[in-house]
């Protein structure tokens, strides 16, 4: 019952509706979703295992504002962890991925050249969720889920905004290396991706203003 609340904010965080810090009132979510307040309250509880969420002893709960310190720690667990993944992924790789590969890449394409910075994070981020649902690794695949979620609050915090989000031409050369079954070269091609990835962040820019629950939530 908690799911839909669960899946509404971290949707609304993941487009940078949410930033960092914006405070999660359980009475105003529970009039937002007409649900109770331990429905909600579960909500943010499973929110907070995923680290996109802290919740305090009389203080509430709050989007997570990760540190300089975490941002650098987040981006170095997936250069960690992402060259494997597309390792694997190559192992998987059908017509059918790659369709949906290309498809993110073009959306994340179209929404640069509409000047929708916000829908070319997400879409980037799905392209290398993407990948991760091919890997056959549920363990590692769940781990850059969460790593996925919370650089999206990296991407809100320090994400230089002369600087594109991602590269296309990284995503379609790992399309094509992930095509050939070319494990090897696609891990390589992923280290170096996430390496640029993390190039893109200014670890001194200070927070956008938030908006309020009601709007940041609105179905679009």
């Amino acid at each position: 019952m908690w799911q839909p609340i669960f899946h509404g904010i971290l949707d609304a965080i993941m487009r940078h509706r949410l930033a960092p810090g914006a405070r999660l009132a359980e009475e105003e979510l529970a009039q937002i979703y007409g649900v109770s307040r331990t429905v909600v309250r579960a909500a943010l509880q499973a929110l907070a295992r995923d680290g996109v969420v802290v919740t305090e002893r009389n203080k509430g709960a709050r989007v997570a504002r990760p540190t300089p310190v975490e941002a650098r720690e987040i981006f170095e667990a997936r250069a960690v962890i992402e060259p494997e993944i597309a390792r694997l992924a190559a192992s998987h790789m059908t017509p059918d991925a790659a369709s949906r590969l290309r498809a993110a890449i073009a959306a994340e394409h179209d929404a640069l050249q509409g000047d929708r910075l916000t829908d070319a994070v997400f879409h980037s981020a799905e392209f290398h969720r993407i990948i991760a649902s091919l890997s056959g690794h549920r363990i590692l695949r769940e781990m850059l889920g969460e790593l996925l979620s919370r650089s999206s609050l990296v991407v809100a915090l320090y994400w230089r905004a002369t600087d594109a989000p991602c590269d296309n031409h990284d995503h379609l050369a790992l399309v094509s290396a992930l095509e050939r079954g070319d494990g090897e070269r696609a891990a390589i091609l992923m280290r170096d991706h996430v390496a640029t990835l993390r190039e893109t962040l200014d670890l001194s820019r200070a927070a956008p203003d938030g908006t309020s629950l009601a709007a940041a939530l609105r179905p679009r």
